[in-house]
């Protein structure tokens, strides 16, 4: 290990010893809280004045079931003002909050402007009348064609400043979590969520004493496994990651 990577490692820990208020600004973590309380609050006032302005942030072409680029192109002319919308609003929210956080402006907007595309693109081939028949669904189709980016094409590092993977993700459980009802929960029954809960806690448990005490794998790396493997992959991983001052590696 070099002396700059100890260093790194240091400054890693150190910021996670000492939160400061700064946190709440300059961190990814509290931006998803702001931004998603902000949206949350925007939509039930704009849903108590009858207004359908969200709706245009939300609009894809993956339920389209298209069979010609004729209807593809047809749909993207009739509703090139919501998808204008849609992107200088998301530009507007996610520059300049990541500006805030030290990403530069100038690599952050044409990295997201390709970004942006790719995801219509994504949307657009699931889009397809025939795509369900392939299991082409948007994440898959953008896992597979990021592995073909990533592997076969050099992108410039600069880019990396729109491809703020954690950021999106942990905004989208905000909002997720925000539109589940409480009255599935109470629905599904006292022994539905004991069984949940039960199988949850022993599921994470075992992963835990098997990564430490099996494999001699780190105990953060091992929290960060026990609870995405018991709960809900991805998303767990990252929150757990983030309470636990787990490395990017480890997640």
């Amino acid at each position: 290990m070099t002396t700059q990577d100890s260093w790194n490692e240091s400054s890693e820990v150190a910021k996670v010893r000492r939160p400061g208020w700064g946190d709440l600004y300059l961190k990814e973590d509290w931006w998803a809280i702001w931004i998603g309380i902000g949206i949350m609050v925007i939509a039930v006032l704009l849903f108590a004045n009858g207004s359908t302005f969200l709706k245009s942030l939300a609009i894809n072409p993956g339920g389209l079931k298209w069979t010609s680029f004729g209807q593809l192109t047809d749909h993207f002319s009739q509703h090139a003002g919501m998808y204008s919308l849609q992107f200088v609003t998301w530009l507007v929210v996610f520059g300049v909050t990541t500006h805030i956080m030290g990403i530069k402006l100038s690599q952050f907007v044409p990295s997201f402007v390709f970004l942006y595309i790719m995801a219509i693109i994504m949307f657009a081939i699931a889009g397809w009348a025939n795509a369900a028949q392939f299991n082409l669904e948007p994440p898959l189709v953008a896992l597979v064609v990021g592995l073909v980016i990533a592997n076969f094409v050099k992108l410039p590092r600069w880019m990396d400043a729109a491809f703020r993977v954690e950021y999106f993700i942990k905004l989208g459980i905000v909002l997720l979590g925000a539109t589940f009802p409480i009255t599935l929960v109470l629905t599904a029954g006292p022994v539905a969520i004991a069984q949940a809960t039960i199988i949850s806690l022993v599921t994470c448990t075992t992963i835990y004493f098997l990564g430490t005490r099996v494999f001699g794998l780190d105990r953060k790396l091992a929290a960060v496994l026990g609870v995405g493997g018991s709960v809900c992959g991805v998303s767990a991983s990252m929150a757990i990651a983030a309470s636990v001052g787990a490395k990017k590696d480890h997640l």
